[in-house]
This record gives C-alpha cells, structure tokens and sequence, in this order.
C-alpha cells in the first residue's frame, strides 16, 4: 500500500474512532470499498457518518485541523482527501443532476442510505474500526461475478449521468452488464447532461484498459446517438476489405482506442488525452468522403475532411486546453495528419528533414506517430506491415522534430541591430530565414545574419 494511501486510512481510522467517542458510527462508503475489494488502491475516501447532527459532526471534525464545508442545502466536510457527510435523502424536484433536494439524515439505517446509490458495487460500506463490511444489496456477490447492477429501479433514472457511468465502470472493471439495468438506460433520455458532467465520464472511459468495450456499450445503449452523431456516423460506414478486413469504420475506430490506449502511460495526463481522442477522432472524415470509385470503396481526402466533425465533437465535451497544453490542437492535427506516416514512408528518400520540421509546426509528431501506428495495428493482426510509423518517429527523433518546431535562431532584434527599420519588412525577412533553418541550410546565427544580410 503506497504511503498516501496509507496515510489516508489512517486518518479515517482517527475520524472514525472521534465518530464513535462522540456517539456516532463512520463508514468508509462508495467506491473506494469497492477498490479494496478489487484489490485497486484508492487515495480518495468517502465516510458517511450515522448517529450524530451535522453541526456536531462539524465541532468534531475541526478537531483535526480546518474543515471546508462544500455544498448549500446539504453540506459535505472536505479534510484532504476525506470527504466526510452525513447519509443523505434525495427527492427528484426537475431535471438535470442539479434537480433534487438533499437532505441530510444521520437517523437513516444503512440500507436506506445505500439505497440511494447507483450500482450494487457502490453500495457497499465498510467499517475501518471493526473491519466489517454492510451489503445490503449483494454488492459483493455482483463484483465477484463480474455483474454491474442498478440498486434500485425506481431511483436510478433519477440521476442520468448513471448511464454514462455504467459506461466507463464496464469498460474499467470488464464488468457483464445486467440485462435489467442495460433495458433502462436505454430508456433515459441525456440531454439535461452539461458538458462538464459527460466529460468527467468519457476521461475514465478513455483511460480504461480497453476502452471499445464501453464505447460498444454506448452505442448499444443509445449514448453515441444522443451525445455524439460524429461518432453515430462511422456504424455501417463500409471500408474497402483489401485494406480493412475488420468490418466498417466503427468497428475500425474501436481496435484503433484500445491499440492506442497501450501507447500513453508514460505520457502526461494532457498527451495520454490528445492520444486517446486522436484514435477516437481520426476517421470521423471518412462518412462524408466516402464513396465507390472504380469498383473499390474509397474515402478520399478524409484526413482533412475530419477535422472539421472532430472540432464538433471536441466543442460537445468543451474540450480545449488541459493543465496549459492544448489538447484540442493536437487531437485536430492528430485527425488531419495521421496518413502522413504511411504516405511519407512509400516515399521516403525523397522527404527532407525539412518537411519534418514543418509538420511539426501543425502537431506534435511523437503523439502523431503512436496513433498512426494504432491505426495500422487497428486492422487484421499481423496482416499489416506498419513498420512505416516506426521509421517516422526515428526519422523525427534524429533531428529532434519529435519534441516540436525548432526554434528561429534569428529574431527581430538582430535585423534592428543591422539597421533595418521596424516594419512589416522584418517579419518577411525572418520568415525566408526561418525557411531556410528549417530545411537545415542555416544551423546558427552567424549563418542566419549572413543570409538576412543578402536580403537586405
């Protein structure tokens, strides 16, 4: 057990002990019981507390240092990683997940209160002080078998989001959907969902360890109809079977999220995302371009045709710039190049290290190089060759293009320093020159001076 997470059962140890000194009784509830019981660890604990009101709660819980309450009508005590609450009732009162009136019920029993919860799986609860589990609806039995299990059918349509939910946990966990809990989804209309909330969902759906098992489960369920058409549109979209034996463009699209999902863990959260959206996104073209020409099923220019339904997609999950890197650029140009690979290796002797260089004005060739081998690999198994990404990525690393565009060696001040005046001249001037470093004629600045001298 790393030490976080040590750390943090050992203060849920101390909160409960506090709990039940002042009359009350802790519970380790939610997702992290089920993380234990699954063998993950969890660093994130949920504790609901019976027995005591939330103002006493409060006074016991600042004894462990400052309390930040979040939350209006019913209010959750945030310590660190901790989330402390009392069990809490939910009455539908509109639509969307801000709809409901909460209240919190320290006299609730424990099955009452892990009634109001998704799936069985999240309906467990532990105690950390006598090691004791509370199942009151077979949580454990569903996990042992692989099950995801609505709780309740009469509350689970409440929340919609539950839905896209299901979604990710089959993917997360390989869980079998219940038969029961798949017919209501399909019942539950997801258009009081905002982007932020359907963003939360997809993000660990993408980060799953294979993510075409929830997007099957989305399409299945209606979620790809209703939330993302651009995605409804590759299903029936045929391919020519020379060259994608698989089936159509959707089935194509989920061998190339679970080939890619094997190429980001050494990757930064915002790259591993610009990844995985990049598989998902990169043949949202081929609906609109595809067509039979000559006897064969062609999709000319999809590349470039995609971006502009990938954009569409992007704005749906409001997805731009993540921890300061633009992940919306890359999945874009991610979607407009990721033939290039391919098509420059046929042709290689004749593409320049120039022509590196400039690519990787328009994306990041490293994350351009792993899904476009995720796309080959996302065909027949051992039928394709896809050596061809491989000799990119080399090609892109020996002259450094892999970590971006270089950067000029001549500035504005240098051509002032030469006695240009300011004005729309300089920048022409630095734009021939910057030409020339990028096709490796100029490599410092005495051999960048010397040219803008012969342009001046």
């Amino acid at each position: 057990m790393t030490e976080v997470v040590t750390t943090t059962l050992a203060r849920a140890v101390e909160i409960a002990t506090a709990v039940r000194d002042a009359g009350g009784r802790a519970l380790i509830v939610g997702g992290w019981v089920r993380d234990r019981l699954l063998g993950h660890e969890s660093p994130d604990v949920d504790i609901e507390v019976f027995g005591i009101p939330g103002e006493r709660l409060r006074t016991v819980l600042e004894t462990f240092g400052r309390v930040e309450a979040v939350g209006e009508s019913f209010q959750v005590f945030k310590l660190g990683d901790i989330d402390v609450s009392l069990p809490r009732r939910d009455s539908k009162a509109g639509r969307g997940h801000k709809g409901f009136i909460v209240v919190g019920d320290p006299d609730m029993s424990i099955e009452e209160a892990a009634r109001r919860r998704d799936f069985t799986i999240n309906a467990m609860s532990w105690d950390p002080l006598t090691e004791e589990y509370f199942d009151p609806f077979h949580g454990r039995e569903d996990l042992a078998q692989r099950r995801l299990r609505m709780v309740d059918r009469h509350t689970f349509p409440d929340d919609s989001l539950r839905v896209l939910r299901a979604v990710q946990f089959v993917a997360r966990f390989d869980l079998e959907f219940d038969e029961e809990t798949r017919a209501l989804c399909r019942t539950i209309p997801l258009d009081d969902l905002p982007a932020e909330r359907i963003w939360g969902e997809i993000e660990k759906l993408l980060f799953a360890p294979r993510p075409s098992t929830g997007f099957a489960l989305a399409m299945d369920l209606g979620v790809i109809a209703s939330l993302f058409p651009e995605l409804q549109a590759l299903s029936g979209c045929p391919q020519e079977a020379e060259w994608h034996p698989e089936g159509d463009v959707w089935v194509h699209t989920l061998q190339v999220i679970d080939r890619a999902r094997t190429r980001i863990d050494d990757l930064p959260r915002p790259q591993r995302i610009a990844v995985m959206f990049g598989a998902v996104a990169h043949d949202l073209g081929k609906p609109a371009t595809t067509a039979f020409s000559d006897g064969r099923i062609r999709s000319m220019d999809h590349e470039e045709q995609g971006v502009a339904p990938a954009s569409t997609f992007l704005d749906r999950l409001n997805v731009n710039s993540i921890d300061g890197y633009d992940v919306r650029r890359q999945v874009l140009g991610i979607t407009a190049q990721h033939l290039k690979p391919g098509s420059w290796f046929k042709v290689r002797d004749e593409v320049g290290d120039g022509a590196f260089r400039r690519l990787a004005h328009k994306v990041d060739l490293e994350l351009l190089a792993r899904v476009a081998k995720s796309d080959c690999e996302g065909r027949q198994p051992g039928r394709f060759d896809c050596a061809a990404m491989d000799w990119f990525l080399e090609r892109a690393r020996a002259i450094g293009a892999d970590k971006g565009p270089p950067k000029p060696i001549l500035l504005g001040r240098h051509l002032l320093d030469l006695g240009l005046a300011p004005g729309p001249r300089v920048g022409e001037i630095l734009k021939v020159v910057y030409e020339q470093q990028m096709d490796g004629t100029i490599t410092n600045l005495d051999e960048a001076i010397e040219a803008a001298k012969r342009l001046l």
